[in-house]
């Protein structure tokens, strides 16, 4: 019998690295609230924030 495979797929684009930010509680406020008007988590906020970047 195979062995089943254990944990969370691959992904084909790991995030390995980390970032540590500090931020003012104002804007703190404002990430939080384009989260909940989006419907998305902090996490994503940002990662759409540095894409909007390259829209320029």
């Amino acid at each position: 019998m195979p062995k089943k495979a254990r944990g969370r797929p691959v992904s084909d684009n790991p995030k390995t690295l980390r970032v540590d930010v500090r931020l003012t509680e104002e804007e703190l406020r404002l990430h939080d609230e384009y989260c909940e008007q989006k419907g998305i988590s902090r996490p994503q906020g940002l990662h759409d924030g540095i894409y909007a970047l390259n829209k320029k």
